[in-house]
């Protein structure tokens, strides 16, 4: 499946009605211990904001929730499978996204033949603790020749300099947070990296 390989990831329907404008066709809302109605409210305005300007939306976690609410796509966590229902997400044909770290969460990861692989953090990064340091491009080539086609998503710590690197590596697709979040101006730092992203995909010719 074709994705875009500038993949935002913002904790509210806030952010998205805010930055999915810019040209965004891909993004994931990633809400953590939120009540249960102020979690369908964001993913009813996100969804009616990504569909208004063609932006593909992915829910983290609250898979249940995507359902109820006809999205169809979905990231799980490697801790998240475990209380995931994948025969149901099946069912409702859910495309699905899962976090790696290691060889064993890879494994895993392919056995349940997802949409894409995302691995990291490749970078150092700021946006949670994690057991796992930094895995470096490197591997990313690693993960590639693994998983073949199917897309794979670089994230933790990437900024626009070191999407050349990322990308050259294998990567299919660069996923970013804070490096926009948190940027004085988040909406001209999306369009740079919307830019960058393009001209660095169309630059590495055919896939």
């Amino acid at each position: 499946m074709k994705l875009d390989p500038f993949y935002l990831i913002v904790d509210s329907a806030d952010w998205i009605e805010r930055l999915v404008p810019c040209g965004v066709k891909l993004v994931q809302l990633r809400m953590k211990n939120i009540d249960p109605p102020t979690l369908i409210d964001h993913v009813r305005r996100a969804r009616q904001i990504c569909v208004r300007h063609g932006c593909q939306l992915i829910i983290n976690d609250y898979w249940q929730t995507a359902i109820d609410e006809g999205c169809d796509f979905i990231h799980l966590g490697q801790e998240d499978l475990a209380g995931a229902d994948i025969n149901a997400i099946r069912k409702a044909n859910l495309k699905i996204g899962i976090s790696t770290h290691d060889e064993v969460e890879l494994e895993t990861a392919l056995a349940l033949a997802p949409d894409y692989v995302a691995l990291g953090p490749i970078y150092p990064t700021i946006l949670k603790k994690m057991k796992w340091s930094a895995q470096g491009p490197e591997k990313l080539a690693r993960w590639k020749s693994r998983i073949g086609t199917m897309p794979l998503v670089a994230i933790g710590g990437l900024r626009v300099d070191r999407l050349a690197g990322v990308f050259a590596n294998g990567a299919d697709i660069a996923a970013v947070v804070t490096d926009i979040t948190q940027n004085q101006d988040p909406k001209a730092q999306t369009k740079r990296w919307i830019e960058q992203t393009s001209a660095i995909r169309q630059n590495s010719g055919p896939e």
